[in-house]
């Protein structure tokens, strides 16, 4: 399954972005392939980095890994719960309340980079279960309509984002 099979109807229109950034690739290739260029990545950041706000009230880069690891929790509850045809309205979240609840600067790199691959293959897992009706079901979240399968396309944009910000605004 790729992008291109979503319809504009299956997201809110501030996913469109993210799921560009997915760039039609197969939805649980592009899981795994991001996932690990994205850590190969990291890992080539100098130690210097990892607590470095380019602006005031930025998050640094370990918060932003935290931040795309509850992220990922979030939205893959949110996945599992449409796919079941569960038909509440799921709330959205305050992603700045969350990264100043965390204790992400007190981490060690390797520990956010080994829950963040953890978090992924329980992701995966759970992708690879549903089947092609489950990947179509669209449910409300943030008050909005969302597929399973946008889901999938919006993970995987959310972490390639936040790469490119870490090229353009940290490095």
């Amino acid at each position: 399954m790729t992008s291109i099979e979503l319809n504009n109807t299956e997201y809110a229109p501030y996913y469109a972005a993210y799921i560009q950034m997915a760039d039609n690739a197969n939805m649980i290739e592009e899981l795994e392939i991001c996932l690990h260029e994205f850590i190969k990545f990291v890992q080539n950041i100098p130690m210097d980095k990892f607590d470095y706000r380019y602006a005031e009230g930025k998050w640094t880069i370990k918060e932003i890994i935290q931040h795309i690891i509850d992220t990922e929790r979030i939205f893959s509850y949110r996945a599992l719960r449409i796919s079941r045809n569960d038909k509440t309205s799921l709330p959205g979240y305050d992603e700045n309340d969350y990264v100043a609840n965390t204790n992400a600067a007190d981490r060690h790199l390797q520990s956010l980079l080994t829950e963040l691959s953890i978090v992924r293959q329980s992701t995966l897992a759970l992708f690879k279960s549903f089947s092609i009706d489950q990947l179509k079901n669209v449910g409300t979240a943030s008050n909005c309509p969302v597929s399973v399968r946008a889901i999938g396309f919006i993970l995987i944009g959310h972490q390639k984002h936040h790469q490119k910000i870490f090229e353009e605004r940290y490095l």
